[in-house]
């Protein structure tokens, strides 16, 4: 088959796959270059970063697949998809486990102040009693969508102790027994926001969660509490949080994995405060999990022959997730 690297994804698993199919890596060619290659493109293997649009996979009247490598589909045109009977395979699992773990780096980070330790250590200065941090355990770690990445974070807080609870999108009684068997008490949003001494956000980026933490939210948040965010730029109102931070002493830090503005050249509104970690949208970016990744990508296309439910059988049990967009055609 002909298949398209949109993103960078581990390297030793396009090699394997350059052994059996015509594989080309797009992540660099021109806007001419890669039109042509859409043309004869069958598969079409992608992370964030990307914008599959409807006017970009028209381009492709070959294409029958595409593999998110990874979870969100924020970037893809999920209409134009649907109505084109288009196989999507994602891949989530791996990432979760990279994100979540992330997640606890933040708040390890922000709750120690290790990033002014650190300084001071460069600076030949020795602050040790201005350094007071906190502990996780007992704490309450608030979880703003409790799904596969959510889900795992909740998970690890209980394993540190942390008292959990979350909120969903879609309320069940089904998924409230679900989650009170992992110790993750499910409760309303608001509930979850004021009663958080460490907020963490893990919902896509839609309509409904576009600014969803603005500065009514942030308002309500515990005094002392941190605010984390590794799920979409776009989900928490920079400025809103910008003028919190500066102006108040409720939230006593915060970190971002994710930003509206994820390019060179683009500076954080956040970037001057000494109490907020930015990082490039790292959280899935684990050696391990890039590797785990590749090799299901491998599993998926070498599995594929056209039937979307044959290849959900064969991985569903190593957390690769069809969207079950193909019963469409």
């Amino acid at each position: 088959m002909k298949i398209l690297i949109a993103s960078p994804i581990d390297v030793d698993a396009v090699k394997e796959l350059s052994r059996e199919h015509d594989v080309e890596d797009v992540t660099k060619v021109t806007k001419d270059k890669m039109n042509k290659l859409l043309r004869e493109c069958e598969v079409l293997v992608f992370r964030s970063g990307i914008a599959i649009s409807a006017e970009l996979m028209e381009k492709a009247p070959r294409l029958k697949l595409l593999v998110r490598a990874g979870s969100g589909v924020d970037n893809i045109d999920m209409p134009y998809v649907r109505e084109r009977g288009l196989d999507l395979v994602r891949i989530p699992e791996p990432g979760s486990q990279a994100v979540a773990e992330m997640a606890f780096a933040f708040m390890l980070a922000l709750s120690r102040n290790l990033f002014k330790a650190d300084q001071s250590m460069r600076n030949a200065e020795w602050i040790k009693y201005e350094l007071e941090g906190y502990l996780l355990k007992n704490k309450t770690l608030g979880i703003v969508g409790v799904g596969n990445i959510g889900g795992r974070v909740g998970e690890m807080g209980t394993a540190w102790g942390m008292n959990t609870i979350g909120c969903i999108e879609h309320f069940s009684e089904e998924r409230r027994s679900e989650l009170a068997q992992k110790n993750i008490d499910l409760m309303e949003f608001d509930q979850v926001v004021s009663q958080a001494d460490y907020l963490s956000i893990h919902v896509p980026l839609k309509d409904s969660t576009r600014n969803l933490i603005n500065s009514d939210v942030l308002s309500k948040m515990k005094t002392g509490s941190y605010l984390i965010n590794l799920a979409r730029g776009g989900i928490v109102d920079e400025f809103a949080l910008l003028l919190e931070l500066s102006n108040g002493n409720r939230i006593r830090g915060a970190a971002l994995d994710v930003h509206k503005l994820e390019k060179a050249g683009k500076l954080s509104p956040l970037a001057g405060l000494p109490n907020v970690i930015l990082t490039p949208h790292v959280g899935a970016m684990a050696i391990d999990a890039q590797r785990e990744i590749g090799r299901r990508v491998i599993q998926i296309i070498n599995g594929y022959d056209g039937n979307q439910s044959n290849i959900q059988l064969k991985h569903s049990k190593r957390g690769t997730a069809s969207l079950g967009i193909g019963a469409a055609k």
